[in-house]
C-alpha cells in the first residue's frame, strides 16, 4: 500500500513540477532569487538567452524523492515543447504568482515558482536544472505544497529528475503521451483539457 502510495505522489510530483511552473516569465527586477546578482539576466529581459529546448522525440524520465524512483517515458514535439518546457512554463502565468528562470554563470538554469494548482494545492518549487537538454539533462529541485485535496501531496520533498532522449517517439505514441511503469499510458495534453489547464 506504502508503495502505491509513493508511485502516485512520484507522478503527481511529475506532473507538479511541469505544471504548476505555469507562466510567462518574469525578470529579474521584478523579483530575482538571492543568488542571481552575479548572473544573468532572467528570461524575458533585453539581454537574457532563451531557456534551452529538449530534442523532439522520447525521452525517459528517472524521477525520484523521497527514496523512490519512477521511470516514465514521455514524447515531445516542437509544440508540446514550447507549451510545456522543462520547468513547466506555458503562455500564460494562470494560476502563478512568481515563474522565474534564470541562466547562471557555470551555465546551468536556476528556476522558481508560486502556483495555485486549486484542488492540487498551492505548490513553491526552485530548483537548477543542468545539461545540453539534446541528449541529456538533470533537474534539481525542492517542491512543497500546502491545501491540496489529496493529503499525501502536502508537504515539502526534494525531486530529482534525470531525463535521457531515447531517439524518435515509436509508432503508437503520439505528442504528449506518457508511459509509466506496468507500461500504463496517458497524455498529459488530454488531462490538461480534462482538468481545462
Amino acid at each position: 500500500m506504502r508503495r502505491r502510495s509513493m508511485m502516485a505522489v512520484l507522478s503527481l510530483a511529475t506532473l507538479a513540477l511541469a505544471s504548476c511552473n505555469r507562466g510567462g516569465e518574469e525578470t529579474a527586477q521584478d523579483e530575482a532569487p538571492a543568488t542571481v546578482e552575479a548572473e544573468t539576466p532572467a528570461v524575458g529581459s533585453a539581454a537574457a538567452p532563451p531557456p534551452p529546448k529538449r530534442k523532439p522525440g522520447l525521452w525517459e524520465q528517472r524521477v525520484s524523492t523521497e527514496g523512490m524512483v519512477q521511470v516514465t517515458r514521455i514524447c515531445f514535439d516542437e509544440a508540446l515543447e514550447s507549451r510545456l518546457g522543462w520547468w513547466g512554463q506555458e503562455a500564460t502565468n494562470e494560476g502563478c504568482e512568481k515563474n522565474l528562470v534564470t541562466r547562471r554563470m557555470d551555465g546551468s538554469w536556476q528556476f522558481s515558482s508560486v502556483c495555485d494548482m486549486g484542488s492540487g494545492g498551492k505548490t513553491t518549487t526552485s530548483g537548477v536544472a543542468t545539461g545540453d537538454f539534446d541528449r541529456r539533462y538533470v533537474i534539481k529541485a525542492e517542491s512543497s505544497t500546502v491545501g491540496a485535496a489529496a493529503p499525501q501531496m502536502n508537504g515539502t520533498r526534494e525531486i530529482n529528475i534525470e531525463g535521457v532522449w531515447q531517439g524518435a517517439c515509436p509508432d503508437g505514441f503520439r505528442p504528449g503521451d506518457m508511459e509509466l511503469p506496468g507500461g500504463i499510458r496517458m497524455n498529459l495534453l488530454d488531462m490538461a483539457a480534462a482538468g481545462g489547464g
